[in-house]
């Protein structure tokens, strides 16, 4: 009779845990927006199909909370691995908005002096017919040219940051600092390494102190191709024929600061919610963080501390970034007024702007008495 109970005992454990499902870790999301998650995935799977995306993230914030988060489609597909919420993404030129969270604590700490030149941290740069500070090449206000079609596509194998500044350090500006406002990866690659010289510490590292250790962001580091990197997409790109193919290996880690990090779609939910309502950078830096850059003629940009300064067709005021790279898209988008966040990274090149994010947005914001109509 006892061993009949042993037995029985032992048959209902081992039934059970058959039948225990592991929890789901792929999606989080608040169940008072289910209806707009449901709308949002179906635009996400529309959008992916269209332009043949393998694999991406999508997480969005609202209140300084994140209500959904999800990977979808495939992380690789010669190995038919999952993407899920800690997928490690490239994010293109969303790589400055971490840089310049750096640059600000780096000038509230006194390590970085806005209104100094190039030539302060690094003298060796070769002068220029008038003086770049440091808030140009933050502010994209620098002259400084545009990387070329061929440097954009260099694979830069073992090339360090300091080295790559060697292929535009001789060049003439395009115009006068302060004139116009254009970006350049090569602003923020000068600048990352300004930031190496005064503080004595390689960019990785930086990265580290001021963002990913002390403010837990464990899904972004700089890319390198010759590391294992847990949780790292596979990266691809578009063949002649427009036939989707795994991208060639290029090393970035030349290009960090600018656009050569990986992060997911949680982490740069994160960093905007730093931007836009947290107290770790101060007061006073707080207070002008999306102010507009003026130019010399006294014309605002539509830039501000990385992000540009939008208005949607209703004229509800926004702020966003896009990223384009090789093996990878990104784009995150602000609503200040709703405190919305939305961002979007994929595993694809894309050559054009063609994110859905405003259009996801809208599915969270406000309805307007005509929209209802």
């Amino acid at each position: 009779m006892k061993r009949g109970i042993q037995v029985f005992i032992l048959f209902f454990i081992v039934v059970t845990l058959t039948n225990c499902k592991k929890a789901d870790t792929s999606i989080l999301y608040d169940k008072k927006y289910v209806e707009e998650i449901k709308q949002v995935r179906k635009e996400l799977s529309f959008y992916m199909r269209n332009n043949f995306i393998p694999g991406a993230q999508i997480a969005i914030s609202k209140n300084g909370k994140i209500i959904y988060s999800e990977g979808i489609g495939l992380a690789s597909k010669d190995l038919e691995v999952s993407t899920t919420r800690d997928t490690k993404f490239r994010i293109g030129s969303l790589s400055e908005l971490y840089t310049t969270l750096i640059y600000l604590k780096m000038v509230e700490d006194g390590t970085l002096i806005p209104d100094s030149t190039i030539q302060h941290y690094l003298p060796e740069f070769p002068k220029k017919r008038l003086p770049i500070t440091l808030d140009n090449l933050k502010n994209h206000t620098s002259g400084i040219r545009q990387l070329n079609s061929r440097e954009s596509k260099w694979r830069g194998i073992n090339v360090s940051l300091q080295k790559g500044l060697e292929i535009f350090q001789d060049d003439e500006l395009m115009a006068p600092p302060g004139n116009f406002q254009q970006e350049s990866r090569l602003n923020f690659n000068l600048l990352g390494a300004i930031m190496e010289e005064a503080s004595g510490k390689k960019f990785n590292t930086l990265l580290k102190e001021y963002v990913t250790d002390t403010l837990h962001f464990e899904n972004t580091a700089p890319d390198n191709p010759f590391a294992t990197i847990k949780g790292r997409t596979d990266f691809y790109d578009h063949n002649m024929i427009a036939q989707v193919t795994n991208a060639l290996t290029i090393d970035m880690r030349w290009r960090a600061p600018s656009d050569g990090l990986l992060s997911s779609a949680e982490d740069l939910v994160k960093l905007t919610n730093i931007y836009l309502s947290s107290d770790y950078l101060n007061d006073s830096t707080r207070a002008h963080l999306f102010e507009p850059v003026m130019l010399n003629n006294n014309q605002q940009s539509q830039f501000a501390n990385g992000w540009i300064i939008l208005h949607d067709r209703e004229g509800n005021i926004a702020y966003g970034r896009e990223g384009f790279v090789h093996g990878g898209s990104s784009a995150v988008l602000i609503y200040p007024d709703e405190e919305l966040i939305i961002a979007l990274t994929t595993n694809l090149t894309q050559e054009r702007a063609n994110s859905p994010v405003f259009k996801l947005a809208h599915i969270f914001l406000p309805k307007t008495e005509e929209a209802e109509e």
